[in-house]
């Protein structure tokens, strides 16, 4: 559920209602590059993990976030080489996480990781929703993804229940970007043909629907498992 832009999404719907149309859709297709800025930070900490504390992965995610993430807005390919490129990582990414040594994962949390994922997610979109005249829409686009949940999720689990059930969290993530990645591509398809509120209410549609399949494969899945 953490993959589903529940951050990014309201960020270019503001963006949207302040910037008008056209710069929306280049913000959402800058967006797409975030998301695999975003996929590269989860890949990162994920093999930090496995012997680095949660500082350290931290810290080692981010840097990969920032290298990506900025090597693909200074080389801007174009908006289809993007598009190929996130499905491409979204759909092999899983294979290339490392797998845990141990097997036994218990998931505890603080009380206040909660306020930290709200707090960190407000304060990026009021930032990037008045930063964005002066970004651009590249680089709201690319801040928009910039990982507040990743990193919220990352730390607390990795710091309270330990790198095999990090790992194995960031990896669940990876398939809430199916409806990342529909969503952001359907805002900057539609929201100049139809409009700003049509365009972000087929945008979520899409990825709604895009979501529950994921979520129902995921659970024919664990079905099919044996006891």
């Amino acid at each position: 559920m953490s993959g589903f832009p529940v951050v990014a999404g309201p960020i270019l719907f503001f963006v949207a209602l302040e910037q008008g149309a056209q710069f929306a859709s280049a913000a959402a297709a800058g967006a797409l590059t975030g998301g695999i800025a975003w996929l590269s930070f989860a890949l990162a900490y994920a093999w930090a993990a496995l012997r680095a504390p949660w500082y350290l992965g931290l810290a080692i995610g981010l840097a990969a976030y920032l290298v990506i993430g900025l090597g693909l807005v200074a080389m801007a390919p174009p908006f289809a080489v993007v598009v190929v490129i996130i499905v491409a990582v979204v759909v092999l990414g899983p294979r290339l996480f490392p797998r845990p040594l141990r097997a036994d994962v218990t998931a505890r949390s603080s009380g206040f990781e909660i306020y930290a994922r709200m707090l960190a997610g407000g304060l990026l979109t009021v930032t990037v929703t008045q930063l964005s005249p002066v970004l651009g829409p590249k680089f709201s686009g690319l801040l928009a993804v910039f990982p507040v949940m990743g990193i919220v999720l990352a730390a607390f689990s990795h710091r309270f229940s330990g790198g095999p059930f990090t790992i194995r969290l960031l990896r669940g993530m990876f398939s809430g970007f199916y409806a990342f990645t529909v969503f952001c591509l359907t805002v900057t398809l539609a929201v100049q043909k139809i409009g700003i509120v049509p365009g972000f209410m087929l945008a979520l549609c899409f990825s709604l629907s895009a979501h529950f399949c994921v979520l129902w494969f995921m659970r024919r899945g664990r079905l099919r498992e044996p006891a």
